[in-house]
């Protein structure tokens, strides 16, 4: 990633941390740099953070302190008399902003991981600064008119591609910041962004607030029939947490959403807590996100007429690999249709059970979940429930560190002396195969109130090498998964193991990425392939020989059990396809709009939805009001992850053809798809990798679309 982007994403990013408490003060004690631990080496293994020292005062001052450095760096590159060269503007230019990224790199991943109400008072501050910074350099005439004289004359540089794929990138990054637009324009361009750093903030404050207040509470112990006991115990310890002994709570957190939807022979409640979570920003109230998501969207048409696009979709793909908006509607549309033929045959397999126990009534979308568990165990002879206990969160842990190990040699060494911010962070060396150092990752798997929701992984700090020296990264893997309840540890479900799976892959790439400068361009359709690829080793019977072992005996998985899974493999293909495709779908066409003033949120979402032909069923995987995704990296990006299903589905069919554990073909994969992804064109990366374009096929077949 460019420093550039870099610097927007950052600023970014606080759009979807969590809401100011009530009585936070946004004023920042002014700490001595001396007392900084941001202004000294940590001292610690590796420089890792120094959480014991690091208070939330420290982060205001240093990100000042990281601004008027970078700027004072960029300064130096443009008052340089010489004529540009790579070194001297380039490189020069990817070496600018360490002391910024330091700080901010540990203040947005507590934002999103264990946030407090003073972190938040201090990102209301840090936005628009970061903003405001990201301006100045982008917009920059004297800096944009070195980059553009390489630009100009790059043929003749004899850069490698690495150095030519920086430079290509780069300059279309200032470009598409507005460089070259005129001194009206680029007044006009700093105050959208400033007002778009704002809204995005408190689109992700609202929705943060309504996920806070959807939950349902079962007084009546009746009302928990067919809970499973964990379940019960989760709801029992949930309401705990929430001050209610003696109660239940189930919240519109996944991990706690979807076994009661499961489970829940309630079927009124099941609705009430399902249509908590998809009203979420949408109830009039305070917190209702429809007008900040039209005038998200009317700032973003300004921005990109200005830049001469027709629509923001057509600015967004333009550096993506799918390219253009035509081609993108033409790949989900292409899907759409398949899907929701299985998805229209789901139904009708579960509307019999309905007719067939007597109910007077039409399957609904809060009825999904029960009934298809229902039809999984009717036709697969498959329950979740049995098998939770084959997955329990160390194992599963373990399994990932041995696929790692099979593949690439890597070991994963405890470290406790590495200091964590918050006592339920495991923290692990990752060795190369000769002991060498590589890198650490950090993981934290439980939700808390100081958590945003879903899985992710980031880190601390990027990896790169630095005059010969490697800078190593520090990764994160962060998630929501099932909370050991009473004497039960964590148990997982199939979808949280593949999770787990997937956010190391993200780690992975984080880890392995190598190359003499900091400065990636990843396509935002390529940036998935790391970590999907790793879910498809996780159910193979060969690895779940090796880490699906019964929580209380031991036992491996039974080979039956095995054999279920895999009969199962292609069990609501339709439901997953369908949901997350008109989700993608709506995304692009909030993004294809040509003015947002006589849209009405919810009309427009229905009439996108209808003329698709969505089932009433199912409801997509986000609504326009809770689809944090599409403010964020994403806009008119959510297609990304089927995208790269392609390039993954693709990929491991080439270990599936010779070795599930093909080390030569893993060092390939290493060397072009994880340490010079974003270094240099990602299609001829994968094309060196595969020996061609990825076929489709693999994903048709693997969704049961083919």
């Amino acid at each position: 990633m460019s420093k550039l982007i870099w610097i927007v994403c950052c600023a970014t990013a606080l759009m979807f941390v969590f809401a100011t408490l009530p009585g936070c003060s946004s004023d920042q004690e002014k700490v001595p740099e001396t007392q900084n631990p941001f202004f000294a080496d940590y001292g610690t293994p590796f420089e890792t953070p120094a959480f014991d020292r690091i208070k939330v005062e420290h982060f205001v001052p240093a990100v000042e302190e990281g601004i008027k450095r970078h700027q004072a760096e960029v300064d130096a590159i443009i008052e340089n008399p010489d004529a540009p060269t790579f070194a001297n503007t380039m490189q020069a230019l990817d070496r600018t902003g360490e002391f910024l990224e330091r700080a901010a790199g540990v203040f947005y991943s507590l934002m999103s991981a264990d946030t407090t109400p003073q972190l938040q008072a201090a990102a209301k501050e840090i936005a628009p600064r970061l903003s405001a910074h990201s301006d100045n350099i982008s917009l920059n005439e004297k800096l944009f008119a070195r980059v553009k004289a390489l630009y100009e004359q790059r043929d003749e540089l004899g850069l490698d591609a690495e150095q030519a794929y920086m430079l290509e990138h780069s300059y279309k990054d200032f470009v598409r910041s507005g460089a070259l637009l005129t001194p009206e324009q680029k007044t006009r361009m700093r105050e959208i962004n400033q007002r778009l750093s704002l809204l995005g903030l408190q689109y992700g404050e609202n929705l943060l607030k309504e996920t806070n207040e959807s939950y349902i509470v079962i007084e009546n112990e009746a009302d928990l029939a067919g809970l499973p006991e964990t379940v019960i115990n989760m709801g029992k310890e949930t309401a705990e947490e929430y001050k209610m002994p003696g109660k239940w709570v189930y919240t519109t957190q996944r991990a706690s959403m979807y076994p009661f939807l499961q489970y829940s022979q309630n079927r009124p409640l099941r609705e009430k807590l399902y249509r908590a979570y998809f009203m979420r920003g949408d109830r009039e109230n305070e917190y209702d996100n429809k007008a900040i998501l039209k005038e998200i969207m009317q700032l973003r048409i300004e921005r990109t007429r200005m830049l001469g696009y027709e629509t923001p979709a057509h600015f967004y793909l333009e550096t993506r690999m799918a390219g253009t908006p035509q081609r993108v509607n033409e790949f989900l549309m292409q899907l759409w249709k398949p899907a929701l033929e299985r998805a229209r045959a789901e139904v009708a397999e579960m509307q019999a059970i309905i007719d067939r126990e007597g109910g007077d009534f039409k399957l609904q979308s809060w009825d999904w979940w029960y009934y298809a568990e229902k039809l999984r165990r009717e036709k697969y002879e498959l329950d979740d429930a049995e098998l939770r206990p084959y997955f329990e969160l160390e194992n599963v842990k373990k399994g990932i560190f041995y696929l790692c190990n099979q593949l690439y040699g890597l070991t994963f060494e405890p470290r406790s002396d590495i200091q964590v911010y918050n006592k339920e962070v495991q923290v692990y060396e990752v060795k190369e195969a000769d002991g060498s150092h590589l890198g650490i990752v950090y993981m934290d798997f439980h939700p808390r109130s100081s958590k945003r929701g879903g899985a992710w992984s980031g880190g601390f700090r990027d990896g790169w090498t630095r005059d010969g020296e490697k800078i190593s990264p520090l990764s994160t893997v962060t998630g929501n998964f099932t909370r050991p309840a009473g004497d039960v540890p964590s148990l997982l479900s199939i979808d949280e193991v593949t999770t787990f799976f997937h956010e190391f892959g993200h780690a992975l790439n984080t880890l392995f990425s190598n190359g003499r400068y900091q400065t990636r361009h990843i396509p935002r359709d390529a940036v998935e392939l790391p970590s999907q690829i790793m879910e498809n080793w996780a159910l193979e019977p060969e690895l779940l020989a090796v880490y699906a072992r019964h929580y209380k005996t031991g036992e491996v998985i039974p080979d039956e059990l095995v054999e279920k899974i895999r009969k199962s493999s292609l069990f609501n293909q339709g439901f997953d396809t369908v949901e997350y495709l008109a989700a993608s779908i709506l995304d692009q066409a909030w993004h294809g709009l040509l003015s947002v003033d006589d849209i009405d949120v919810n009309a427009f979402e229905k009439k996108v939805l209808d003329e698709i032909g969505l089932i009433p069923e199912i409801q997509p995987r986000y609504r326009s009001t809770y689809f944090s995704h599409i403010i964020s990296g994403y806009s008119a990006g959510y297609y990304s992850y089927i995208w790269s299903g392609v390039l993954d589905s693709d990929a491991f069919a080439a270990f599936k053809e010779t070795s599930l554990f093909n080390q030569e073909l893993a060092a390939k994969f290493r060397l072009y798809m994880l340490e010079k992804l974003g270094r240099e064109d990602s299609m001829e990366l994968y094309k060196k990798f595969r020996g061609r374009e990825p076929d489709p096929k693999y994903l048709l077949k693997r969704r049961g679309l083919l």
